[in-house]
Protein backbone atom coordinates (compact mmCIF):
# COMPACT_ATOMS: atom_id res chain seq x y z
CA UNK A 1 0.00 0.00 0.00
CA UNK A 2 1.42 2.97 -0.90
CA UNK A 3 -0.58 6.28 -1.05
CA UNK A 4 0.04 10.09 -1.07
CA UNK A 5 -2.60 12.51 0.76
CA UNK A 6 -2.10 15.76 -0.63
CA UNK A 7 -1.50 18.88 2.70
CA UNK A 8 -5.43 21.04 2.18
CA UNK A 9 -6.77 18.79 -0.14
CA UNK A 10 -9.60 16.31 0.16
CA UNK A 11 -8.86 12.78 -0.10
CA UNK A 12 -11.44 9.76 -0.07
CA UNK A 13 -10.92 6.09 0.60
CA UNK A 14 -13.62 4.21 -1.10
CA UNK A 15 -14.02 0.15 -1.51
CA UNK A 16 -15.68 -2.69 -0.18
CA UNK A 17 -16.14 -4.24 3.59
CA UNK A 18 -12.83 -5.56 4.34
CA UNK A 19 -10.38 -3.85 1.78
CA UNK A 20 -8.69 -1.70 4.72
CA UNK A 21 -10.27 1.73 4.63
CA UNK A 22 -10.40 1.83 8.27
CA UNK A 23 -7.01 0.20 8.98
CA UNK A 24 -5.36 3.07 6.92
CA UNK A 25 -7.25 5.51 9.38
CA UNK A 26 -5.81 3.47 12.72
CA UNK A 27 -2.30 3.41 11.44
CA UNK A 28 -2.79 7.28 11.04
CA UNK A 29 -3.90 7.83 14.49
CA UNK A 30 -0.95 4.84 15.68
CA UNK A 31 -3.63 2.99 17.57
CA UNK A 32 -1.41 0.24 16.47
CA UNK A 33 1.77 -0.07 14.24
CA UNK A 34 2.33 -0.68 11.08
CA UNK A 35 4.37 -4.19 10.55
CA UNK A 36 6.16 -3.10 7.81
CA UNK A 37 7.33 0.59 5.92
CA UNK A 38 6.50 3.45 7.22
CA UNK A 39 3.59 6.97 7.95
CA UNK A 40 5.31 9.78 7.18
CA UNK A 41 3.76 13.89 8.08
CA UNK A 42 5.30 16.44 6.57
CA UNK A 43 8.06 14.00 5.52
CA UNK A 44 8.72 13.01 8.92
CA UNK A 45 7.63 9.23 10.21
CA UNK A 46 4.71 9.45 12.69
CA UNK A 47 6.76 7.05 15.50
CA UNK A 48 9.23 10.22 15.83
CA UNK A 49 6.16 12.48 17.19
CA UNK A 50 4.86 12.13 20.71
CA UNK A 51 0.96 10.40 20.66
CA UNK A 52 0.15 13.53 22.50
CA UNK A 53 1.61 15.92 19.71
CA UNK A 54 0.50 13.55 16.98
CA UNK A 55 -3.11 13.32 18.12
CA UNK A 56 -3.85 16.78 18.71
CA UNK A 57 -3.31 17.52 15.61
CA UNK A 58 -5.42 15.19 14.32
CA UNK A 59 -9.28 15.21 14.54
CA UNK A 60 -11.18 12.15 13.80
CA UNK A 61 -15.02 11.42 13.70
CA UNK A 62 -16.19 8.16 13.42
CA UNK A 63 -20.20 6.62 12.60
CA UNK A 64 -20.31 5.61 16.66
CA UNK A 65 -19.19 9.39 18.51
CA UNK A 66 -17.93 8.42 22.07
CA UNK A 67 -20.09 10.76 24.50
CA UNK A 68 -19.20 10.75 28.16
CA UNK A 69 -22.01 10.92 30.67
CA UNK A 70 -21.60 14.28 31.38
CA UNK A 71 -22.92 17.98 30.23
CA UNK A 72 -23.10 18.64 26.59
CA UNK A 73 -20.75 21.95 27.48
CA UNK A 74 -18.34 18.84 28.92
CA UNK A 75 -18.33 16.82 26.02
CA UNK A 76 -17.68 19.55 23.17
CA UNK A 77 -14.70 20.61 25.56
CA UNK A 78 -13.05 17.09 25.04
CA UNK A 79 -11.66 18.77 21.56
CA UNK A 80 -9.98 21.02 23.81
CA UNK A 81 -10.06 21.28 27.29
CA UNK A 82 -8.79 24.58 27.98
CA UNK A 83 -11.81 26.21 25.95
CA UNK A 84 -13.62 28.95 27.04
CA UNK A 85 -17.91 29.02 26.91
CA UNK A 86 -17.69 31.26 23.62
CA UNK A 87 -15.13 29.47 21.74
CA UNK A 88 -17.64 26.51 22.59
CA UNK A 89 -20.30 27.85 21.53
CA UNK A 90 -18.90 28.98 18.49
CA UNK A 91 -17.96 25.81 17.52
CA UNK A 92 -21.51 24.46 18.56
CA UNK A 93 -23.00 27.30 15.82
CA UNK A 94 -20.27 25.83 13.27
CA UNK A 95 -20.98 22.49 13.62
CA UNK A 96 -25.07 23.49 13.46
CA UNK A 97 -25.70 22.06 16.94
CA UNK A 98 -26.63 25.51 18.85
CA UNK A 99 -30.13 25.24 17.60
CA UNK A 100 -31.09 21.86 19.12
CA UNK A 101 -28.82 22.47 22.21
CA UNK A 102 -30.35 26.02 22.70
CA UNK A 103 -34.25 24.38 22.91
CA UNK A 104 -33.24 22.10 25.89
CA UNK A 105 -34.24 22.86 29.14
CA UNK A 106 -30.71 22.95 30.57
CA UNK A 107 -28.77 23.72 27.32
CA UNK A 108 -25.10 23.14 27.42
CA UNK A 109 -25.73 21.74 30.98
CA UNK A 110 -28.02 19.05 29.95
CA UNK A 111 -26.61 15.74 30.60
CA UNK A 112 -26.45 13.74 27.56
CA UNK A 113 -26.67 10.01 29.60
CA UNK A 114 -24.37 7.03 28.93
CA UNK A 115 -23.09 7.16 25.61
CA UNK A 116 -25.15 10.28 24.46
CA UNK A 117 -28.33 7.72 25.08
CA UNK A 118 -30.49 10.93 25.67
CA UNK A 119 -29.83 12.64 22.31
CA UNK A 120 -30.92 11.07 18.84
CA UNK A 121 -27.72 10.37 16.39
CA UNK A 122 -27.88 13.18 14.50
CA UNK A 123 -27.62 15.19 17.78
CA UNK A 124 -24.70 13.07 18.67
CA UNK A 125 -23.25 13.61 15.40
CA UNK A 126 -23.33 17.41 15.56
CA UNK A 127 -21.45 17.16 19.10
CA UNK A 128 -18.84 15.09 18.06
CA UNK A 129 -18.35 17.82 14.95
CA UNK A 130 -18.54 20.43 17.31
CA UNK A 131 -15.57 19.19 18.87
CA UNK A 132 -14.05 18.90 15.95
CA UNK A 133 -14.66 22.49 15.18
CA UNK A 134 -13.51 23.33 18.60
CA UNK A 135 -10.31 21.34 18.21
CA UNK A 136 -9.11 23.37 15.31
CA UNK A 137 -6.49 20.27 13.93
CA UNK A 138 -5.09 20.47 10.52
CA UNK A 139 -5.65 17.12 9.75
CA UNK A 140 -9.21 15.96 9.65
CA UNK A 141 -10.13 12.24 9.32
CA UNK A 142 -13.75 11.14 8.92
CA UNK A 143 -14.78 7.51 9.08
CA UNK A 144 -18.42 6.77 8.12
CA UNK A 145 -19.31 9.91 10.28
CA UNK A 146 -22.55 10.07 8.58
CA UNK A 147 -23.49 6.54 8.24
CA UNK A 148 -26.21 6.08 10.42
CA UNK A 149 -28.10 9.13 9.66
CA UNK A 150 -31.35 9.52 7.60
CA UNK A 151 -30.98 11.09 4.45
CA UNK A 152 -32.49 14.55 6.03
CA UNK A 153 -29.86 14.24 8.46
CA UNK A 154 -27.10 13.18 6.30
CA UNK A 155 -27.54 16.01 3.98
CA UNK A 156 -27.85 18.85 6.97
CA UNK A 157 -24.66 17.51 9.10
CA UNK A 158 -22.52 17.19 5.16
CA UNK A 159 -23.22 20.97 4.63
CA UNK A 160 -21.61 20.91 8.61
CA UNK A 161 -18.53 18.56 7.71
CA UNK A 162 -18.10 20.34 4.11
CA UNK A 163 -17.51 23.59 5.99
CA UNK A 164 -15.28 21.75 8.69
CA UNK A 165 -13.13 20.87 5.73
CA UNK A 166 -12.41 24.16 4.60
CA UNK A 167 -8.35 24.64 4.68
CA UNK A 168 -7.56 21.08 6.46
CA UNK A 169 -6.42 18.12 5.48
CA UNK A 170 -8.87 15.70 5.10
CA UNK A 171 -9.27 12.16 4.83
CA UNK A 172 -12.55 10.61 4.36
CA UNK A 173 -14.01 7.05 4.85
CA UNK A 174 -17.89 6.85 3.34
CA UNK A 175 -19.67 4.15 1.14
CA UNK A 176 -22.28 6.88 0.45
CA UNK A 177 -20.49 7.97 -2.33
CA UNK A 178 -22.59 11.20 -3.40
CA UNK A 179 -20.37 12.61 -0.44
CA UNK A 180 -17.32 11.63 -1.75
CA UNK A 181 -17.44 12.84 -4.90
CA UNK A 182 -16.02 16.36 -4.99
CA UNK A 183 -12.77 14.88 -3.82
CA UNK A 184 -9.72 16.14 -5.04
CA UNK A 185 -8.53 12.89 -5.27
CA UNK A 186 -10.45 9.19 -4.32
CA UNK A 187 -8.13 5.87 -3.67
CA UNK A 188 -10.17 3.05 -4.51
CA UNK A 189 -8.82 0.02 -2.13
CA UNK A 190 -9.34 -3.82 -2.01
CA UNK A 191 -8.01 -6.57 0.11
CA UNK A 192 -5.37 -4.06 1.22
CA UNK A 193 -4.32 -2.94 -2.11
CA UNK A 194 -4.51 0.62 -4.01
CA UNK A 195 -6.43 -0.85 -7.38
CA UNK A 196 -7.55 2.28 -8.89
CA UNK A 197 -6.82 6.50 -8.10
CA UNK A 198 -8.16 9.23 -9.49
CA UNK A 199 -10.98 11.97 -9.14
CA UNK A 200 -14.51 11.22 -9.54
CA UNK A 201 -14.96 11.35 -13.03
CA UNK A 202 -12.09 9.44 -13.72
CA UNK A 203 -12.48 6.51 -11.88
CA UNK A 204 -16.06 5.93 -13.50
CA UNK A 205 -14.94 5.36 -16.75
CA UNK A 206 -11.50 4.01 -15.66
CA UNK A 207 -12.86 1.38 -12.88
CA UNK A 208 -15.26 -0.88 -13.18
CA UNK A 209 -15.63 -1.99 -9.44
CA UNK A 210 -15.64 2.02 -8.61
CA UNK A 211 -18.81 2.38 -11.48
CA UNK A 212 -20.68 -0.63 -9.58
CA UNK A 213 -19.66 0.94 -6.02
CA UNK A 214 -21.42 3.94 -7.64
CA UNK A 215 -24.58 2.65 -9.12
CA UNK A 216 -25.00 0.85 -5.78
CA UNK A 217 -24.65 3.66 -3.57
CA UNK A 218 -27.22 5.72 -6.02
CA UNK A 219 -30.04 3.29 -6.09
CA UNK A 220 -29.63 2.93 -2.28
CA UNK A 221 -30.13 6.54 -1.81
CA UNK A 222 -32.96 6.23 -3.97
CA UNK A 223 -34.70 3.96 -2.12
Amino acid sequence: LNLIIPAGKKVALVGLSGSGKTSTLSLLMRFFQPQKGEVLIDDKNIVEYSLKSLRENISLVTQETLLFNDTIEANIKYGKLDSSKDEIIKASKEAGAFEFINELPEKFDTIVGESGIKLSGGQRQRIAIARAFLKNAPILLLDEATSSLDSVNEKNIQNSINYLMKNRTSLIISHRLSSIEDSDLIYLLDKGKIIAQGNHHELLKNSDLYATLHLKAKLENEN
